[in-house]
């Protein structure tokens, strides 16, 4: 057997990218017809937009690393994500969140049409932020969160081919993901409307949460173990306090803690290292 644990954590992230792709790659074209928002304008909403979502990865690790973790922040960033995707297929379906299209003379002149007011880009605004946010509590986890259904039975964690065999997948079906959506949805945008092109993304993410909540029982959870920040100052401050100490020859009376040990390193035991060690000056 290929894999011995279920895949929807893989799905979530397949399905955002998936998602993320269909209409990034589209939006200004959505921006400028179906907005009309000049050029300049459209290109610094979706600088802000991309911004905004290559920050909120550092802030869903946080929660779910101090508090929440791996598996509620993918869920709630999943929801997060679903809402939404679900109010951009409103707003490119609802006409009266779009302004009127171009008069036939206008075509050529793109100034000339009527653009999106404060209120409808606001309801263009809310969807794009709830997708970031929702993408934060995704990317950071779903990776660490499959890895952690191979080998924690045991209390140990281990490589192994089923380890290399669920990376090796989830990454051919993260570029696969982004192909179609590269290919298939932006021809859907273009062709058949923007309420399609947007939707069948929206359908992806909800099917995909929907499929993890349900393999809750069947997933291994590991425990929040507190903010990492905490443990980088604690090691600093212990640093600085020991920084006159002899280092024993003996590595045997050097301090371990075997069950701090087994969550961060691969066969259980985390080594001491002489790389940082301060050599005494020698004339």
């Amino acid at each position: 057997m290929l894999l011995d644990r279920p895949c929807p954590p893989a799905a979530n992230e397949i399905c955002d990218r998936f998602a993320t792709a269909g209409f990034n790659a589209n939006l200004i074209t959505y921006l400028t017809q179906q907005l009309h928002l000049p050029l300049v304008e459209a290109s610094n909403l979706l600088t802000n937009f991309n911004g905004t979502a290559a920050f909120t990865p550092v802030l869903g690790a946080i929660i779910a690393d101090s508090c929440a973790g791996r598996f509620w922040t993918i869920a709630g960033g999943g929801a997060l994500y679903q809402l939404g995707m679900l109010g951009l297929v409103v707003s490119a379906l609802a006409h009266a969140l779009r302004p009127a299209p171009c008069a036939a003379g206008a075509a050529s002149a793109p100034s000339t049409c009527q653009r999106a007011s404060g209120g409808q880009l606001a309801m263009l605004y809310l969807p794009l932020l709830l997708t970031a946010l929702g993408g934060g509590g995704i990317r950071p986890c779903v990776v660490a969160f499959g890895a952690d259904q191979f080998g924690r039975r045991g209390g140990r964690r281990p490589g192994g081919d089923q380890k290399w065999s669920y990376f090796n997948l989830y990454f051919f079906t993260m570029g696969l993901a982004v192909l179609l959506a590269l290919t298939v949805v932006v021809y859907i945008q273009d062709n058949v409307g923007w309420g399609w092109g947007f939707g069948i993304p929206a359908i992806g993410m909800l099917l995909s949460v929907l499929s993890f909540v349900a393999g809750y029982p069947l997933y291994v959870k590991v425990k929040p173990e507190g903010s990492p920040f905490k443990r980088l100052l604690q090691v600093a401050v212990a640093a600085f306090k020991k920084r006159k100490e002899d280092v024993p020859e003996d590595a045997g009376l050097l301090y371990r803690n075997k069950e701090l040990d087994a969550a961060i390193a691969a066969d259980g035991r985390l080594l001491h290292t002489d790389q940082l060690r301060q050599v005494p000056l020698t004339s």
